[in-house]
C-alpha cells in the first residue's frame, strides 16, 4: 500500500512539473530581475477580474485582445513582458501568441497569487 501511494505521488509530481515547464513560468529570481529592469506587467484576465484586484503597475489586456492590443501598445518587440492571469493557463497561451508575433522576451508569471507574491498587488 505504501509503495502504491509513493508511486502515485511520484507520478503526480512529474505531471505537475511537466505542466509548469510547459507553461513556461518564469523563475522568481528572473521575474524580480526583469521587474527591476522595467518589465511591463500584463494581466490577461477579463476587465471584470482586473477591476476586482490587480498587480500594481499592471495593464489589462484580455487574452482575446492580446494579438491586436499588444502591437498597438508595445512597439518595441525587445521589451520584457511579464504576463499573468488567474491560474496561469491564459497567460501561458498569451505568451505563446506574443512569441509568435516576435516578442521574444515574453514570460509567464503564472497565477495571480504567484504573481502577487513576486510583484505585490493594489
Amino acid at each position: 500500500m505504501n509503495l502504491t501511494i509513493a508511486l502515485i505521488t511520484l507520478v503526480v509530481a512529474i505531471v505537475l512539473l511537466t505542466l509548469l515547464k510547459r507553461l513556461g513560468q518564469v523563475s522568481p529570481a528572473s521575474a524580480k530581475a526583469y521587474l527591476a529592469g522595467g518589465a511591463l506587467i500584463i494581466d490577461v484576465r477579463s476587465p471584470g477580474e482586473f477591476a476586482s484586484g490587480h498587480l500594481r503597475n499592471a495593464i489589462n489586456i484580455p487574452l482575446a485582445e492580446i494579438e491586436t492590443a499588444v502591437p498597438r501598445r508595445v512597439k518595441d518587440k525587445s521589451k520584457v513582458l511579464l504576463l499573468h492571469c488567474q491560474s496561469g493557463m491564459r497567460s501561458g497561451v498569451a505568451s505563446k501568441k506574443l512569441k509568435r508575433l516576435g516578442y521574444a522576451h515574453t514570460y509567464n508569471l503564472g497565477s495571480y497569487s504567484r504573481a502577487a507574491q513576486l510583484v505585490g498587488s493594489n
